[in-house]
């Protein structure tokens, strides 16, 4: 029972931490105003206003017994004292009726008189009203024949303070709460820019120089952040120089081989060989292609329709098929993304004869598959062809010619976008490459 009440607690909880904490500072302050509103209210207020009450209807009750004891003459001088020392306004209504519409259910104000009323005068020989006039309250009592009016200030039974109760209680909390709120948002605000720029990190965007800000704990782990990122590029750029640079003094040997074979007159012999360094080539190119990967490119807004439609027009195969939909822009590094998606399609072209490209999206993903009719890829390798150098000789493998590095720079580009690329099997029979993307 525990578990589900806490359960529904954070289902209800905002999720924010600004909201916890303005929570965390707000829900004090809160119910100790509603406590000692309660307080106030049942010990104080209506206490008082019920002695006010009390005193005002004896005083009633006493003229009511003044009018039914004396004669005309001494009526109309307690009257005119009345007037004048209590602010009373008393008159002799002839032949009216008395009514009930005149209770405010939800008033404390109505309920006290009431009660005092009913048990004076019983439950249907008077008659009040604290609303017919702004200031001023009516009561009617019945005496034999004749209704008694008395007109007095509400004060009498109200007790003034309360209004001004209510706006010292509300006032001092609602400034602290809007200071609460002004503090909070300057303690969230570095925190939240920590996580941008960590988001920003993980997609593959380089990240300027950091200026931690924020309270100490905030500072240091701010400080720590930009720390590791700067260790992280740096390896990075080390890793992809080391590549770029292995492969580039790979080139010069290649070619000089190259002519040597061509002077060589065992054709057969030069024919094979060149082969071989042909394919050496091609594995320098995956090489280079797979540190191009890990290079520096800015983050810009793409139209993915037009690069796709680019992409189309540089394979220009009729085999390949681009399904495209309304335009559909996210942020990301274009040239990265075309390489992704170009190695992906001539990898179904190559171990199939048919490539159909589908693009679909829903409130903050895009979705693109790939789908081909080639033998496809057993279900138990599918988390292996992500893997470096790793080709399958049974049924394909990302480049017949290659190292094995393909499906390792889509992943690695996908990844770097934050998105996410799976493998399933195509309606058309081959391999389908699903890969979602964050606007």
């Amino acid at each position: 029972m525990l578990s589900g009440l806490t359960r529904v607690i954070k289902i209800i909880l905002p999720k924010g931490l600004f909201y916890r904490s303005l929570i965390i500072v707000a829900a004090p302050i809160i119910i100790l105003q509603l406590i000692v509103s309660i307080v106030f209210f049942d010990s104080i207020w209506i206490k008082a206003n019920k002695g006010m009450t009390r005193s005002l209807v004896s005083e009633i009750k006493t003229l009511v017994d003044v009018y039914n004891q004396s004669d005309k003459n001494q009526i109309n001088y307690i009257t005119s004292i009345y007037k004048k020392n209590y602010d009373y306004v008393i008159n002799i209504l002839e032949k009216e009726i008395l009514d009930d519409s005149f209770e405010r259910k939800f008033s404390p104000m109505d309920r006290s008189l009431r009660r005092e009323l009913k048990s004076t005068f019983g439950s249907e020989n008077y008659w009040f009203s604290t609303t017919s006039y702004l200031d001023i309250v009516e009561v009617k009592i019945r005496s034999d024949d004749k209704i008694l009016q008395f007109l007095f200030p509400k004060e009498k039974i109200a007790t003034s303070s309360v209004r001004l109760f209510i706006l010292w209680l509300t006032v001092p909390s609602l400034i602290l709460i809007l200071i609460a709120i002004l503090f909070l948002k300057n303690q969230t605000k570095p925190i939240v820019k920590l996580a941008k720029a960590a988001e920003k990190f993980g997609k593959g965007d380089y990240v300027n120089e950091f200026k931690t800000s924020g309270a100490l704990e905030i500072r240091k782990a701010s400080y720590e952040f930009d720390r590791m990122a700067k260790r992280i590029n740096r390896h990075l750029k080390q890793r992809s120089e080391m590549l770029s640079g292995i492969s580039h003094d790979l080139r010069t040997p290649l070619t000089r081989l190259k002519l040597q074979l061509a002077m060589l007159s065992q054709k057969e012999i030069s024919k094979k060989m060149s082969n071989d360094i042909d394919e050496m080539e091609k594995m320098l190119n995956d090489y280079l292609e797979f540190s191009k990967t890990q290079s520096h490119e800015e983050t810009v807004k793409i139209d993915i329709t037009k690069l796709l439609e680019k992409i189309e027009f540089n394979i220009n195969n009729k085999n390949l098929t681009i399904k495209k939909d309304n335009k559909i822009f996210l942020y990301g590094r274009p040239n990265s993304l075309r390489r992704c998606f170009e190695n992906v399609i001539i990898n179904g072209l190559n171990y199939g004869e048919k490539v159909v490209v589908n693009i679909n999206y829903s409130s903050n993903l895009l979705i693109l598959t790939f789908d081909d009719n080639g033998p496809g890829i057993p279900e138990d390798q599918f988390k292996n062809v992500f893997k470096p150098f790793f080709r399958l000789d049974k049924s394909r493998s990302l480049n017949k010619s290659g190292v094995g590095l393909g499906l390792s720079i889509v992943e690695d580009i996908v990844n770097s976008h934050g998105g996410n690329i799976q493998l399933n099997e195509s309606k058309l029979g081959g391999l389908q490459v699903k890969i979602s993307l964050p606007f």
